[in-house]
Formats: C-alpha cells, structure tokens, sequence
C-alpha cells in the first residue's frame, strides 16, 4: 500500500470514501464480475457451505451448538425455530465489526459506541444487500505440499508463509486477479473430519502473521480471503510476527487475539474475510479440469448491524 499520511497510514480508510461499508468488496466490480463468466466452463455447482450442525460440541467455545425445532399448527402443517444461533459457529464471513485494530480502532474509524445490535454501522448488511459475486481462485496448498514431500502438519498451528501461497499458485499454473474471491485450502477441515480430536486447545494450520501476509493480500486486490480453516490465519496465534502498542504497553492485557492477522485485515484493510469454507470437493473438480478458477457467489444474511454471517457460498465451474 502506498504510504499515506496520519491517522490514514497502513490504512484503507477513505480509500473508497468516509462513509464506506463494504471495504475490499469494491474490488468486485461490475466488470470483473462480467469477466468472471469466463471462469464457467461446465456449468457444475459446487457447494462450499458445511451443514449448521457440523460442529458439536462448537469448536469455538463461546459459540453454542444451534437448537433446531420443528413444530405445527396441524397434522399436515411444518414450521421451525432456530435458538442459541451463533452466525460465525460454522462456514462463514467475517464483517467488519468483527474486530478492530487495538491501537487504531474500527474500519475507517467507526465510533465503537455504535457497533451494537440493531445499528446498521459496519453491519453484515451491508455486504448482503450488495452481494457478493466474482471470480473464485482456489489456491491448493495442501496438494502442492503433499505433491513436494513436505505435508501441512495438522497437529500444530503452522504458519503457512506468502512463499507458499506462491508456489502452490505456480503448481497449479494459476495467477491471481484483481477483485479475486480467494479460497486457500490446508486440508484442515478434512483432517478435522478424519482424525479424533485430541484432548487440549484447538489448533490449526494457516497464513502467517506478518505484514508481509497482509501486503500481499492487499497488493493482489483481493476482495474476500477465505480458508477451511478456522480462522483463515494459523490458530493460536502464537508465534505471530504482529504486536501493538496497548498490549506491549501495558495498557491492554495480552488476550487469546494477540497477534492476529484479523487486527490488521479487518479493520485496517476492510477485507472480508471467510472461514470453514468446505474445499476439498472443489480441489477434486478443480483438478479434474485443471483449472482452478470459478465463478463464486456468497450470500451473507442481511442482518441490520450483524457481526457475521453463514457464507451460503457455491462455486460454479
């Protein structure tokens, strides 16, 4: 990012305008959605959502398992109710209230008095009314390290650096586009899916957490960077690269968000952010045809000042 003055250094704010609440989604332009036809070749769907009830108990402790209920009126009549519903507690979309920057505060400096329920400030909403639509670029790095002799290790939080995102790309013969929709598979989910969970804290493999992660998203117009991991960086985020002033001051206590990439993509560069993605159907599609791009839509619940969402995302190929 070209340096900026003051309060706007290392920043995105403004870039789109004071008021703006869609952030890297203005890299989805109405050309490069036009464009993104190109990617369809078979007219094949592939969903990328897991079901609501993939997780239970929750992965993430302060998101519940959801309550369904089926109830009706009459023998011949069906409704339903969904209670103890934690949006982000399966595949979804982060939206920019979903963290800010502890030093530098909101995206494009939100008041945070008016992040609550029922203000439309930074809200989910925002992205569900102009949806989301482009094209998607899969980058495989689980099959890339496989391929190399050099597989993800599951079991710890690996940061996974820029250098193999890059190489996984030239693997597979794929470069990215301005206002792509990025998808990086670690082959997390599956192992999560095919290995008992070990007793201890959750952890994942994912992007390392450095400004240099955070450059080359930014510097390659990404407009949604998602993953089949849990937090699309390297959870815990030990280890991280990233500090802030509050914390190594002492003025804010360290937290299990030290060192986050989030603080950075979220509320300094305003990137929508994906986890959970269901990816390895993809993967096999994608290399079937050997060819890694795809048209993709996503479609966030249109909730007036929501945090987050359910992706209800699909790949068309």
């Amino acid at each position: 990012m070209q340096r900026r003055p003051g309060r706007l250094q290392g920043t995105a704010w403004e870039l789109w305008g004071a008021d703006d609440q869609l952030g890297t989604l203005n890299h989805l332009t109405a050309e490069r959605v036009m464009d993104a036809q190109m990617s369809m070749l078979t007219g094949e769907v592939v969903p990328l959502n897991l079901s609501l009830t993939e997780f239970d108990p929750p992965i993430i402790a302060h998101r519940g398992s959801i309550e369904h209920t089926v109830f009706g009126l009459n023998e011949f009549h069906r409704d339903d109710r969904l209670d103890s519903f934690f949006p982000q507690a399966s595949t979804q979309l982060d939206g920019l209230r979903h963290f800010g920057h502890p030093d530098r505060g909101f995206y494009n400096g939100a008041d945070p008095a008016e992040l609550v329920a029922g203000n439309p400030a930074l809200g989910i909403q925002a992205a569900a009314e102009r949806g989301i639509a482009g094209r998607g670029l899969l980058i495989d790095v689980a099959a890339y390290r496989d391929e190399i002799g050099r597989p993800i290790d599951h079991t710890v939080n690996e940061r996974i650096p820029v250098s193999d995102l890059e190489a996984a790309l030239e693997h597979q013969g794929s470069s990215i586009d301005p206002g792509d929709i990025l998808m990086i598979r670690t082959g997390w989910l599956h192992h999560f899916r095919t290995h008992p969970r070990a007793d201890g804290p959750l952890v994942s493999p994912g992007l390392r957490q450095s400004e240099e992660t955070a450059a080359w998203l930014w510097d390659h117009q990404v407009a949604v960077a998602a993953a089949d991991n849990i937090a699309l960086e390297a959870w815990p985020a030990t280890g991280s690269e990233l500090s802030v002033t509050a914390e190594t001051s002492g003025a804010m206590a360290p937290s299990s968000h030290s060192g986050m990439l989030h603080r950075i993509l979220i509320p300094l560069l305003g990137m929508t952010i994906g986890e959970l993605w269901r990816l390895d159907e993809l993967a096999v599609a994608c290399a079937a045809r050997r060819r890694y791009d795809v048209f993709v839509t996503a479609q966030p619940l249109n909730l007036p000042g929501g945090v987050g969402s359910p992706a209800n995302a699909m790949a068309i190929l």
